[in-house]
C-alpha cells in the first residue's frame, strides 16, 4: 500500500475533526457547523472558498500553474435521523440525529487530501473540493448544481467516494456503467365506498383492491421487463381502516421503485399507472396515483471509471481494486453524473472490527445506530484523492465530441 508520508502524519489531527463532526450531526441543509468547520480548516491551509451554493455548500478552490484544466472531487456532509446506540466519546450529542452513513469520514477524507494539495501544490491546474449538504433525500447535489456549481466552478470531470461496509479496510470497488439505482416513491390512494363490515355486498372494499394491486405490481418485473433488466417494486405502507366492523372509504398505498435505467424506470412507472387504475375500475373504485422521481441512477463514465481504478490500483494493488457490484441503493451524485463525465467508487470501511467496546449492538452497516466510519481510511482515501487530481490534471486531455 502507497500512502502519502504527509497524509499518515497529519491522519490524527484529520481524525479528531472527522469525531468532531460525528459528535454533532445535522440533516441535509442543516449543515450549518460542519461547513463553518470546513470552511475555517481550507481557509487556515490557505485554500479559498465559495460559500452558501445548495444553501450550507462549500467548495474550496486550490490552483497551481497556469493550464486551465480543472478537475473536481466531492464529499457529502450531511448526517442521518437516527438515534445513535454507541456510548464511545465521539457518539452523537444530538437525540435522533447520526452520521450512520460515513459522511463525516468522506468530509474527512477530502480534507485530508485538501490539506495536502495546498501545502504541496504538485499539479499544473484546478482542484475544486466540493463539499456537499442534503445528500440523504434532499438532493444537495441537484441544488448546487441549479445554483451554478459547473458554470462557476468549470471543470473537465467529477469523482465521488462513499464507505462500504463489509468491503476490506485498504479495498476499493469501481466499474464502468451503473453502480447505483434510481430513487423514487410512489403513492396510491384507493377510494371505494365503505359500509358495514357484514354487508359487504353494499360497499366498494378498497382493501382486496389493494391487495390484488400489490400482487400485479409484481407481473411487471417478472412480465413486462426484460429478464436481464434489474428492477425493484416494494410496496412499504398499506393503510386502511379505524374498526374491525367497518369497510373503510379508502386505503392508502405507499413505496418505493428502483432500477438502474431511466428506460426501465418509464416503463415500471406507465406499468404501475395502467395497473392501478385498471384493478380500481374493475372494482368500481377510484384511484389517485402519484409517481416520485427523486434520483436518477448513479452511472459512471468508462474513462473515468477506469482512470480511477489505475489510480486506486498504483495506491493499494491491482488485486484490491475489485469490480463494483452495483447496488439498489441510490445516490444524488448521480446529478452530477449527469451534468459531467465521472466516477463514483466505494472504499472499503471492513466488518466493523475497528469501533472500540463501547460501540451498540448492532452491526457496522450502513444506515445502522451502531455505524462507525474506519478512521484508518482517512490517509488510503486522502492519498487515492490526491494521487487522482494529480494524475488527472497530467493526462491529456480529451478531445471534444
Amino acid at each position: 500500500m502507497k500512502l502519502i508520508d504527509s497524509l499518515v502524519q497529519q491522519a490524527p489531527g484529520i481524525a479528531a475533526l472527522r469525531r468532531e463532526i460525528h459528535s454533532h450531526p445535522e440533516l441535509c441543509f442543516e449543515e450549518v457547523r460542519t461547513a463553518d468547520l470546513v470552511a475555517r480548516k481550507l481557509t487556515e491551509w490557505g485554500i479559498p472558498i465559495h460559500r452558501g451554493l445548495g444553501t450550507t455548500g462549500v467548495v474550496g478552490i486550490v490552483k497551481n500553474g497556469t493550464s486551465d484544466r480543472a478537475v473536481g472531487l466531492r464529499a457529502d456532509m450531511d448526517a442521518l435521523p437516527v438515534t445513535e446506540l454507541n456510548t464511545f466519546a465521539h457518539a452523537s450529542k444530538i437525540r435522533g440525529k447520526m452520521h450512520a452513513c460515513g459522511h463525516d469520514g468522506h468530509t474527512a477524507m477530502l480534507l485530508a487530501a485538501a490539506q495536502h494539495l495546498s501545502k504541496h501544490r504538485n499539479f499544473d491546474g484546478t482542484v475544486y473540493l466540493i463539499f456537499q449538504p442534503a445528500e440523504e433525500g434532499g438532493g444537495g447535489a441537484r441544488e448546487m448544481i441549479k445554483e451554478g456549481l459547473f458554470e462557476q466552478f468549470p471543470m473537465e470531470a467529477v469523482f465521488g467516494m462513499h464507505n462500504w461496509p463489509g468491503l476490506k479496510a485498504g479495498q476499493f470497488a469501481v466499474s464502468p456503467g451503473p453502480v447505483m439505482a434510481s430513487s423514487n416513491q410512489f403513492h396510491i390512494v384507493i377510494r371505494g365506498k365503505g359500509g358495514h363490515a357484514a354487508l359487504p355486498h353494499t360497499s366498494i372494499d378498497p382493501v382486496p383492491i389493494g391487495a390484488e394491486m400489490v400482487q400485479a405490481f409484481q407481473t411487471i418485473l417478472t412480465r413486462n421487463m426484460k429478464p436481464i433488466d434489474a428492477g425493484v417494486i416494494s410496496v412499504t405502507m398499506f393503510h386502511a381502516g379505524e374498526a374491525p366492523t367497518v369497510t373503510p372509504d379508502n386505503c392508502e398505498l405507499r413505496g418505493t421503485v428502483r432500477t438502474f435505467t431511466l428506460e426501465v424506470l418509464d416503463l415500471i412507472e406507465e406499468r404501475m399507472r395502467e395497473i392501478a387504475h385498471g384493478v380500481c375500475a374493475m372494482h368500481g373504485a377510484k384511484c389517485d396515483f402519484e409517481f416520485m422521481r427523486t434520483y436518477p441512477p448513479t452511472i459512471n463514465t468508462e474513462a473515468e471509471a477506469n482512470f480511477a481504478r489505475e489510480v486506486m490500483a498504483s495506491v493499494v494493488g491491482a488485486d484490491n481494486v475489485l469490480k463494483q457490484e452495483p447496488a439498489m441503493t441510490a445516490e444524488d451524485f448521480s446529478f452530477m453524473l449527469q451534468a459531467k463525465p465521472g466516477a463514483y467508487a466505494f472504499i472499503g470501511n471492513g466488518d466493523g472490527a475497528h469501533r472500540d467496546m463501547h460501540h451498540g449492538a448492532g452491526p457496522c452497516t450502513l444506515h445502522n445506530a451502531s455505524y462507525d466510519f474506519n478512521d484508518d481510511l482517512i490517509p488510503l482515501g486522502g492519498s487515492m484523492w490526491v494521487q487522482l487530481a494529480e494524475r488527472f490534471l497530467a493526462s491529456p486531455r480529451k478531445a471534444a465530441a
